[in-house]
């Protein structure tokens, strides 16, 4: 997060409010379109949260974190675009500033867990693509 004014940023803040809204009005319609983009791929996000976070069944997680997280892993496993470092500091800070006091090492946590595995799933395409190859 380089400054708060940032439009990235508050694109995330503004997702994570719709995402924690919705946490317990899900039949609430969701307007803000990055929140409807991660809640299209909620059950994809909601499995990697379960394989990251194995002793915290995920009705148990804050639902701020929970929000937090979503976001954060719609963005390194699905959209990709953003440097993996950036989007984990970015949502350690949304953590720090609207999460309880353990929420950024937590999201931290599980977000350094989610990043190992991306990595080594796509070191593994990477050796399977080099054997085909040769």
């Amino acid at each position: 997060m380089k400054t708060p004014y940032d439009p990235r940023h508050i694109r995330r803040q503004k997702a994570i409010k719709n995402l924690f809204r919705w946490s317990f009005r899900s039949d609430q319609k969701i307007k803000n379109e990055l929140a409807k983009k991660i809640l299209v791929n909620s059950k994809k996000i909601n499995e990697i949260i379960v394989q990251s976070a194995p002793d915290w069944p995920i009705e148990q997680i804050n639902r701020v974190d929970l929000a937090i997280l979503r976001l954060a892993i719609y963005e390194l496993v699905i959209v990709k675009k953003e440097p993996p470092k950036v989007i984990i500091d970015e949502a350690v800070e949304l953590a720090k500033r609207y999460g309880s006091e353990k929420s950024s090492s937590f999201v931290n946590g599980v977000l350094g867990t989610v990043l190992k595995k991306v990595e080594k799933k796509e070191k593994d395409k990477k050796t399977v693509s080099r054997k085909k190859s040769k």
